[in-house]
């Protein structure tokens, strides 16, 4: 069973977990068009931040970063032995949960062009392609995505 719960990102398998996100975008982008946060700037009050377990074992992050106009998804990251389980889409909907008892009406996120999985998974959930916002700039990398909350 897959339990998704609010964790400290300084959870050892939470920045395990978290570092192995960034060495991947790391290795696919350039150092302009990586926008992760760091695990300490995860944890402020206008960051929920989940983990998905199975037993003991963290295998996936999300979080939540609300903003006064929307919210956004950050760190979104499962382990490479856990893709095709179910992680993701299960932190994607404590996240949506999340952000509509915190009166969120849209939801808004920043992926990589090469992350076709992560496409598929937003798509799937009803996010579709939008424009630039927030303190992002258009980048060779980057896609925009949102879904409105109803």
């Amino acid at each position: 069973m897959i339990i998704v719960e609010r964790t400290d990102p300084h959870h050892p398998q939470a920045t395990a977990l978290l570092k192995q996100s960034h060495a991947l975008m790391e290795s696919l982008f350039p150092p302009e068009d990586n926008f992760y946060l760091d695990v300490g700037d995860l944890v402020s009050p206008d960051i929920h931040f989940y983990t998905a377990r199975e037993g003991e074992t963290v295998l996936g992050t999300g979080a939540l970063m609300i903003k006064s106009a929307y919210g956004e998804v950050k760190s979104m990251f499962v382990s490479e032995a856990a893709r095709g389980k179910g992680i993701a889409a299960a932190l994607l909907r404590q996240i949506e949960d999340t952000a509509r008892e915190e009166g969120v009406t849209i939801l808004k996120l920043e992926t990589g062009n090469l992350l076709h999985a992560a496409h598929r998974l937003y798509a799937r959930h009803g996010f579709t392609t939008c424009d630039v916002f927030g303190d992002y700039v258009t980048g060779k990398s980057s896609i925009f995505m949102e879904k409105p909350l109803t």
